[in-house]
Formats: C-alpha cells, structure tokens, sequence
C-alpha cells in the first residue's frame, strides 16, 4: 500500500523541528501548540508563511553554533559551563524560510566536486582536527576523502567575525586552533552565550535546513579554521545521515531486544549509534578493561570467550569460547548493567561490523531493557556451569 505524502507537509514539519531544535523547549506540547497557532493566524493576516511565537518563558538555546562539547570529546567539567548559557525569555516573532531538502534527490550529485589542493602537513593538521567530529564519524573512507578534498583552511585573526545571526549559511566550520565567542541578538541587544577554545565545530544547522544563522561567531585570538562549503556538506553530510537513518531504522525495529521501546525511543537509539568494522581475529573487547560501549552486530559474527582462571599460573590454559553472535544479537551489555569490568573478551570471526552505542546513551536510552539484559545474566552463568563444571560467578571472572 502506498501513502501520499500530503502537500507542503514536510516544509511544516522541517519548520516545526527547526525551531524546536534553536529553542529547546521544556514544553515540547506547549511550544507546539504555541507555533502552530501563531502559524495559523499569520497566515490569515497573509503574513509571513513560517511565523512563530516562542514561549515567554526561559528556555535552552542550543543554536546552531554549539554543538555539544561531549560529543566533540571535550571534558566533562566543562558541561557545568555550558549550563550558563540559558538563554532567551524574550517574547518575539521571528520567520523560518526553510525550503525543503530531499536526501534522496540526486541533482545536487551532478555538480562537479569540488577540491582544494593540500601539503602533507596540511592534510596531516586537518585530518587531526576532524577526528572527534560527530557529523564525520558515520563516513565510509570514500566519503572522508571526499570531504577532506572539499575542506579549504581559512586563517583568522582577533575580532574577526566568521559567522553573522540572519546571514545566509554558505560553509561549515572546523576548528583547528583558536578561541571563538558565541553571541545571540535579541531585541537589539547582542549577549554571549558560549565559546570554543581549540577544539570543536559549527555552522550546520543553517546548512542543514536552509535557515538564517542563529548566532554570531567572533575570534578572540588567532586561529586556524577548516571550512566545508555548504554543496560538499549537503551532498554528503546530509545524504549519508538520511541513508544511515533509514538503514538502522529498518535494522533495530527486528530486534527483540527493543521490542519493549517505543517508536520514539528507537529514533533516539538510531541517533546515536555508530558503526565500526572489525577484521578477522581482531579483538573487540577485553577481559578485564572497563566498559565504554554496547554493542550490536549488524554483519558478520563474533566470538566471546573467557579465561578459565584468574590466576596467572593457570592462563596456559587459555580462552574458552562461551557463545557466538551473529546478526541482530548484541554483546558488551553485562559490564554496563553491573558496573563491573568486563567478564569476557570478544574477537571478530571474519570481517564484521557492529552498531556502537556509548555508555552514556546506553545508560539513558535503554532503560526499559535493562530487565532483559539482567534476565540473560543467569542464561550466562548456566553456559559456565555446563562448560566449567561447577557454578562460576561471571561477575568475578575479570581477569
């Protein structure tokens, strides 16, 4: 059976979701009700077609120049500052003049590619400043390339402005070196809302969904930026979180062990997974080292195995294999439901690749299977008991 899109639904909702994210409301229904009931008598006024009121309360603003320090790898003291940039309990109107961008449409494939020539020492700068950046971690190395081809290096100096609220967006930002100020103006009046000191990204919201700049970026040293012209991002940033989106999207909704989420809860799942490829007889996970991450195996199987003993006289007896996973069944949850180390290792068998979830997502987003994970604790320590003999506590099997 095949569904009609109805006309102009998915501008609204770009529109909608493009406010939500420059606002973050705590009032996800009352914003809702409040934008779209603005919506509606502008458009009776024949006003601007894409007028909104923001709640006249204080609310998060996380605009398009803050993308989140954790997922750029910055400490986590440093999350205590961010909690100060609460902004914008102003009551205002303001239009979004988001057009619609199909990931799918391949018109913008047919533009030639675009590629700056770069040193060695430069692609070597640029290659580490791009390293943590969340928007590139989901790349396949052909599309790396193809982005680090794009990227040009611009320098710049105190009191340089790299980006302007209400300017159209024209390139994407990398920082290599520097410090930066963040400024929102309302009412007239330009306040400071974060910073950047040598490490981070912005721009790609206004990329993204074709909108304004939502902020004004300042330099307030020397620096050294890397920058992704607005086509470049589209074509590829843009396409392959679409494709990766809907591929996970499919895969997750097979697996039982998220059948207790909601629909809702399953998108955020599919946000924050990564994917990683392993090579025969590479080690995903080891005995014994403190858990980071969850894993699911999308392709490919992977052996788990545990050391017969803890004692060091006795490790000539070596691994014995205790379970086989292949797709759709996962592995690494027991050290995250008990707190402990891990209780086995885990090796690729043949090429496999495997959905990553951090241990920070997993411990937010999977709660509500935490009692299946728990019930699969006692289906291990039966494994042990038929492969050892006697009954093995696993959550002591830590080498």
């Amino acid at each position: 059976m095949s569904i009609e899109i109805p006309e102009g639904l998915t501008e609204l909702l770009q529109s909608f979701t493009v406010e939500v994210l420059r606002n973050q409301p705590a009032d996800l229904l009352e914003f809702a009700l409040q934008y779209f009931t603005a919506l509606k008598e502008s458009q009776s006024n024949d006003e601007l077609h894409h007028s909104a009121l923001r709640p006249a309360k204080a609310v998060n603003f996380i605009e398009e120049a803050m993308q989140i320090d954790s997922e750029n790898g910055e400490d986590e003291e440093e999350d205590d500052d961010e909690e100060e940039f609460v902004a914008m309990d102003e009551c205002a109107y303001f239009a979004v003049c988001a057009e619609a961008f199909n990931p799918d449409d391949d018109e913008e494939d047919k533009e030639p590619r675009i590629t700056y020539p770069k040193t060695d020492e430069q692609r070597q700068r640029l290659q580490e400043a791009c390293k943590d950046i969340l928007l590139f971690k989901n790349l396949d190395p052909e599309q790396m390339s193809q982005v680090l081809d794009a990227m040009f290096e611009k320098l710049v100096e105190s009191g340089d402005h790299i980006i302007d609220q209400d300017d159209d967006g024209d390139n994407f930002y990398v920082i290599e070196s520097g410090t930066f100020d963040i400024f929102v103006k309302t009412d007239g009046t330009e306040r400071p809302v974060g910073s950047y000191n040598n490490r981070g990204s912005f721009g790609e919201l206004a990329l993204m969904y074709n909108t304004p700049r939502a902020a004004t970026i300042i330099a307030t040293s020397v620096g050294a930026l890397w920058c992704l012209d607005r086509l470049t991002f589209r074509r590829i940033i843009v396409k392959n979180n679409a494709k990766k989106r809907k591929m996970y999207e499919a895969f997750i909704e097979t697996l039982p062990l998220l059948k207790s989420l909601e629909a809702s809860e399953r998108m955020k799942v599919v946000d924050v997974l990564s994917s990683k490829v392993y090579s025969d007889g590479e080690q995903i996970i080891a005995q014994g080292d403190m858990a980071d991450c969850f894993y699911i195996v999308e392709s490919g199987q992977v052996r788990i195995t545990m050391k017969r003993s803890r004692s060091k006289k006795d490790l000539e007896n070596g691994e014995v294999e205790i379970a086989v996973c292949s797709r759709g069944q996962y592995f690494g949850e027991l050290a995250l439901v008990t707190n402990k180390p891990r209780a086995a290792s885990a090796y690729a068998v043949g090429s496999v690749k495997c959905l990553v979830m951090d241990v920070q997502a997993f411990e937010r987003l999977l709660g509500p299977c935490m009692d299946i994970m728990k019930r699969n604790i006692a289906n291990y320590e039966e494994q042990l008991v038929a492969l050892f003999g006697s009954h093995v506590d696993i959550e002591d099997q830590n080498a």
